[in-house]
C-alpha cells in the first residue's frame, strides 16, 4: 500500500473514533484489515440479535469451556499415569542393568565392578601397594633410586650431592628434588629409571629436548614425569578398590598381559606429550593443558578393540630404544 492511500485511510471518518482502530504498520507491511480477536468492539457483530439468543449463546460457549476443561484435565492425568508406568520400568531394569554414568572427568565412564582373575588380582595388589609408598629422603634405598636416576641421565657427569643445584639440569624444581615428589610418591621415582633403563634413546631426546622445535621455556623434565605417574594413577582409577572407569577397566586387561604395563604405560605416554607439546608449539604455562589433551589421546587409544597390550597402542610406536 502506497504511504498516501495508507494515510487517507487513517484520516477518514471521524478522527475521535481512531482509538477504536486496530491497524498495523510495519516497515514492511500494512494489513488491510484490523487485527483478529477484536473484531465486535464496535457492536457490528451484535447487530440483529435478540437478548434471548445472547443468553443463550453465552451458556453454550461457557458449556464448551467446562467441557474443553474436563478433557484436558483427563488426558493430563493418562499421561501422567503413564509415565509413573514409564519411569518405573526404567528404575526396575536400570536396577538391574547399571547403566554407566559420567564421572567428573567427563572422559570416563562407571561400569561394573570388574571380576578379576588371581593373576590380575595379585598384579593389581603389587602395584597398589607401590601406588601406596611415599618418597622418604631420609630412607637409604630411596637416596639410591635418585642417584641410579642421575648416573643415567647423566652417565659422563659427576654425581651431585643429594642437594645441589644440579638437579635443576634434569627438570626438578629446586636443589633438593626430594621436595618434588608430593604428588607421584616413589612410584613416580621408579617410573623415571624404568624409562631410562627400557627406552634410553626416547629418555635422552626428551630429557635434553633435541627432537622438534623447542619453546624458549621447555617444561621441567623430571618433574613433568611425577606429573604424568599421577593423572595415569587418576585416570586409571587405581586409586579405588578394583579400577571401574573405561580406561581402568581395559588397563586390568593389559596388567593380565604384564606385569609391567603401567610402567611401560607411562613411557608411551611420556612420550605421547612430548608429541603433543611439539605439535601445538606449547610453552611452560600451557604445561597442564597438554596434559589434559594428552590424556584424552590416551583414553581413545586405550578404547581400541585391536589393543591386548601396551605394545599395540598406536603411540608405542614413538618410543625409541
Amino acid at each position: 500500500m502506497r504511504p498516501g492511500a495508507l494515510r487517507r485511510r487513517l484520516d477518514h471518518g471521524d478522527v475521535g473514533r481512531m482509538s477504536n482502530g486496530n491497524y498495523m504498520m510495519t516497515g514492511l507491511h500494512g494489513l488491510d484489515e484490523p487485527l483478529l480477536g477484536n473484531r465486535d468492539y464496535d457492536g457490528r457483530h451484535s447487530e440483529g440479535k435478540t437478548p434471548e439468543c445472547i443468553w443463550v449463546e453465552g451458556q453454550w460457549k461457557e458449556h464448551l469451556h467446562w467441557v474443553a476443561l474436563l478433557f484436558t484435565n483427563l488426558i493430563v492425568q493418562w499421561a501422567q499415569w503413564i509415565a509413573n508406568i514409564v519411569l518405573g520400568s526404567v528404575s526396575f531394569i536400570a536396577r538391574i542393568l547399571p547403566l554407566p554414568s559420567n564421572t567428573q572427568s567427563g572422559s570416563n565412564w562407571k561400569l561394573l565392578e570388574p571380576a578379576l582373575n588371581p593373576l590380575q588380582e595379585a598384579r593389581l595388589r603389587s602395584l597398589q601397594q607401590r601406588l601406596g609408598i611415599p618418597y622418604d629422603g631420609s630412607r637409604l634405598e630411596h637416596q639410591e633410586a635418585l642417584k641410579q636416576l642421575w648416573k643415567l641421565a647423566y652417565p659422563d657427569r659427576e654425581l651431585p650431592s643429594l642437594k645441589s643445584e644440579l638437579w635443576k639440569d634434569m627438570g626438578w624444581q629446586g636443589p633438593d628434588p626430594s621436595t618434588d615428589f608430593r604428588g607421584g610418591g616413589f612410584i613416580s621415582l621408579e617410573n623415571l629409571i624404568f624409562f631410562a633403563k627400557k627406552y634410553p634413546q626416547s629418555f635422552r631426546r626428551l630429557l635434553h629436548k633435541q627432537d622438534g622445535n623447542r619453546s624458549e621455556w621447555e617444561y621441567p623434565f623430571a618433574v613433568a614425569g611425577i606429573n604424568i605417574s599421577f593423572m595415569l594413577v587418576q585416570m586409571l582409577d587405581l586409586q579405588s578398590g578394583k579400577p571401574s572407569s573405561r580406561a581402568g577397566r581395559r588397563f586390568l586387561e593389559l596388567l593380565a598381559e604384564d606385569e609391567m604395563a603401567f610402567d611401560d604405560l607411562y613411557c608411551v605416554t611420556f612420550q605421547m606429550m612430548d608429541a603433543q607439546w611439539l605439535v601445538k608449539r606449547a610453552s611452560y604455562m600451557e604445561f597442564n593443558e597438554i596434559l589434559k589433551s594428552t590424556r584424552t589421546r590416551l583414553e581413545h587409544e586405550l578404547s581400541l578393540e585391536s589393543v591386548s597390550r601396551v605394545k599395540d597402542l598406536p603411540a608405542y610406536s614413538l618410543l625409541k630404544r
